[in-house]
């Protein structure tokens, strides 16, 4: 294992910003490559990422480059990218001769649209003698940025890494938890994102809080059965990156998959809803990638159903949640 004394972050944006800015308190030098000059340009001449986290300012020794041949040496890369870039990141690494001795660390919450892939199976692709691990949990970059605390898992079958990077991470605001069932912990992360676009629709329609908070109840349900499915522990999904991060994704201010919601239940289309945001909501595409595993896994998932025929269906919010509510009653633990 290498001596994690630096580190080249994939991704400027919100997530990107505040993982420099977490590490820069354990690091020597972070390097955030971005695609977007402008930031690059920012970071280096104020210190600041006024696009993403205006109000964080970033120590001297986090620089930025839109160079990826600057990361080579780095001992650790970690994607901070969406989902859907993951691949692409990857790629570029590997054409310019990642060592293979390199940790990867994935931040990125999602299924891959086209292959139904998690980020860590990806990744293992594209660099089949990497270590690489998966950090996750209730950990919205903007409290993240301003030192709130959080908390935190980095799930691994490596353990020597997975002990490494717990060490990296641990901050005294900021605690860290590590996990073998790299399945679980992604499939946690990435399925939360629809039901929070389930509760946005709810909070937009002005349902109230017993209807918010029994179809976040619900969902846990629903999400555990899929994960399950799909190769997680059940166990799993009751910790940071499942409960925790449902119960932080669908009620922060933060949670761009809950304004999405939000906005298509005030009666706004899913343009309107997205382009509203300026960044992405990974709910949003993982909608579709998450609906066709649970159609091949054969599982039922009526909450995602809903969601999906509003983003794709044209589907009314309030039509999908009436439909909810009109289903068959059958008992909670089935």
């Amino acid at each position: 294992m290498k001596t994690l004394n630096s580190a080249a972050i994939l991704g400027g944006g919100s997530l990107g910003t505040a993982m420099a800015r977490l590490l820069s308190a354990k690091l020597e030098s972070i390097t955030v490559v971005s695609i977007e000059p402008a930031c690059v340009d920012d970071i280096n001449r104020n210190h600041r990422n006024s696009k993403y986290l205006p109000e964080v300012e970033l120590p001297a020794h986090v620089r930025a480059t839109t160079d990826h041949r600057e990361v080579l040496s780095a001992p650790l890369v970690i994607f901070a990218v969406p989902t859907s870039a993951v691949r692409s990141e990857a790629g570029k690494l590997k054409a310019i001769g990642l060592p293979d001795d390199t940790p990867l660390l994935s931040c990125s919450k999602g299924i891959e649209r086209e292959s139904g892939e998690r980020m860590s199976r990806i990744l293992a692709e594209v660099f089949p003698r990497n270590p690489v691990g998966i950090l996750s949990g209730p950990n919205h970059a903007e409290e993240i940025a301003r030192d709130r605390v959080t908390c935190a898992v980095v799930a691994s079958r490596d353990p020597q890494l997975a002990i490494a990077l717990q060490d990296l991470f641990t901050l005294p605001h900021f605690r860290v938890y590590t996990s073998d069932d790299v399945a679980g912990i992604e499939l946690g992360g990435a399925v939360k994102n629809v039901y929070a676009i389930a509760a946005g629709m709810a909070h937009g329609l002005g349902l109230g809080d017993n209807a918010v908070a029994a179809l976040v109840t619900r969902a846990l349900a629903e999400m555990t059965r899929l994960g399950v499915a799909l190769g997680g522990r059940k166990e799993t999904f009751s910790g940071l990156s499942g409960v925790g991060d449902l119960i932080v994704t669908c009620f922060s201010e933060h949670s761009r998959n809950h304004r999405v919601g939000l906005a298509l239940g005030q009666g706004k289309s899913l343009d309107e809803a997205v382009n509203s945001l300026g960044m992405v909501a990974e709910g949003v595409p993982n909608t579709l990638s998450i609906h066709d595993a649970a159609r091949k896994a054969d599982v039922r998932t009526p909450i995602l159903d809903a969601v999906y025929s509003v983003l794709y269906q044209n589907q009314p919010a309030a039509a999908a949640m009436r439909e909810l509510l009109d289903r068959d009653p059958r008992p909670e633990n089935s």
